[in-house]
Parts: structure tokens; sequence; C-alpha cells
């Protein structure tokens, strides 16, 4: 399909997805309907971006019900590859981006960024599409992926696409089925300590240090949270910044309860020089 719609000068978009698939991922399919055709969306719980402790074996699966959803949001192509299809048996060869994948999600799962940017390349080189989606949750995973396909020369464009929440703010995200009733009161407590700094920055705190106290005190408040980092870095190179005085991300990775979550809130000036800032949330 993508071969002979290449051959049609049609845009092909593409979805990668680890399957569980919610309204996060629903909007990463809606996006790509609107400025491709086709859609294909991929289904794939890469095992070489989980790390020897983490949830690989347990990671939500749901193909069947995805496989419906997929249909009924009238993706025209499901690639679902086995991983002997993708990791043949003598395996050997990787993608790693230097530097920023060592730094914050990194450095607490060490070769899971390998992992991913392998991954993405491989579904890049199968699929060939003229876009690919990726959520805005994963902020540091997207920039990674943005910088290979640049680094590469890839002729893919990467499509960054917001965060979608529940009600009381929480990312959408697979593992949330983790979380028990307790637990999934007291995950909202990564939206609060965001909008906390939000809230500040409003009034017009700029210095680093200051809000990621309040972000830490926020979180630290929950008894059921456990920090993994909490930080405000410059959003394209994710190093830390004393001042948010340009594109910034405020990112959080907590512990609730065994499950880690992520969230993060995009700070931007309103324009070149503004002190004035938009919120992404």
């Amino acid at each position: 399909m993508a071969r002979q719609a290449r051959e049609q000068n049609r845009i092909i978009g593409l979805a990668p997805t680890m399957g569980a698939l919610h309204e996060g991922h629903a909007s990463l399919i809606a996006r790509a309907k609107r400025e491709c055709s086709p859609v294909i969306a991929s289904i794939f719980v890469n095992p070489k971006q989980f790390g020897p402790n983490e949830d690989f074996a347990k990671y939500p699966s749901a193909f069947e019900s995805d496989t419906e959803k997929l249909k009924q949001a009238g993706v025209d192509a499901l690639f679902a590859p086995e991983a002997a299809e993708i990791y043949p048996r003598d395996f050997s060869t990787y993608v790693h981006v230097e530097g920023l994948s060592e730094r914050l999600e990194g450095r607490s799962r060490p070769g899971h960024f390998r992992g991913v940017t392998t991954i993405v390349m491989k579904l890049l080189q199968i699929v060939q599409p003229h876009r690919a989606y990726f959520g805005r949750k994963d902020a540091q995973q997207a920039r990674l992926i943005e910088l290979m396909v640049r680094d590469l020369n890839l002729d893919a464009e990467i499509a960054v696409c917001p965060i979608v929440r529940d009600p009381d703010g929480l990312a959408l995200s697979s593992r949330n089925v983790y979380l028990n009733g307790e637990e999934r009161k007291a995950a909202t407590v990564l939206f609060r300590a965001l909008q906390a700094v939000k809230k500040e920055l409003e009034a017009g705190s700029r210095d680093a240090l200051h809000l990621q106290a309040t972000l830490r005190r926020k979180l630290e408040s929950e008894r059921l949270a456990a920090i993994d980092y909490a930080e405000i870095v410059d959003a394209e190179s994710f190093e830390p910044v004393t001042r948010v005085a340009k594109a910034c991300y405020v990112l959080l990775a907590v512990f609730i309860g065994k499950t880690r979550l992520i969230d993060n809130l995009y700070l931007e000036p309103k324009s070149p020089g503004s002190d004035h800032l938009a919120f992404h949330l």
C-alpha cells in the first residue's frame, strides 16, 4: 500500500504505537487523517526499549480491541509484525543518538532510547511515511527522533502532537491501567504540580531553581509519590536552565506506587525575546 501511494504522489502518514490504545493514540490518528492518505498504524511492543527489571512481560495488550478501534478510526492499514520479523536472531545493528540519549529518561532507563530510535528507524524504513506522528507526553523521545531524522537525512517529517488528558488532568498512558483506585487518585499530583509551576510563571517568576523547588514540594505532598526527576530544561538540548527565557520543558518522572509515570509542561515565548509565555499542558 505504501509503495503504491508514493507512486501516486499521496501523502503517507504513520502512527507508531505499542498497542493498549487510548484517546491519546486516537488524537494522533485523527491528525494523521486530516493531513495524510493513506494512514498506517503500527502495533509493536518493542523488547529493545525495556530494561531487565521493567514491565515488558506484563505490558498491557488488547490486540483485538485495538484493531477494532483502528478500524473505527479509519486507519487504512495496520502493521503488526512479530518480534522475529523485526529482530532476527543475529540482529546486531542499532541507532544511537549521543548525548541526549543519556539524560533524564536515558539516565533512569539505560539503553531505553537506543531501543526507541532503532525501532523508529526500522518503522520509517519499512513503511516509508512522509509524516510520522508522536505524542508530546514523551517529549524527550520526540526530540531524539527529530534529531535522528535530521542527522541521517531521512525523508520523513516528525509531527509532535499535544498531550491528551483525563478530566482530572492525568495524562493518558497505557500504563495507567496498573494504578489501583487510591493510586489513580494520587497520580493527579503530577498535573497539580505542573499547574503550580504554571501559576508561578504566570505571576512572573522565571527562576528555574525556585520553580523546581515548587514542583518538588507539590509532588512530595503526596505520600504515594516518589520522584525520579523533576527538572526544567531547554526544549532543544534538554540541558538544565537557570532561567526560563526561551522554549523550555518542565519534565516529571514520578513513581506512584510501583507505576512510573511521566508528564510535562511545554513553555515558549509568545514572540522572539518576549517575557510572555505560551503554556502547553
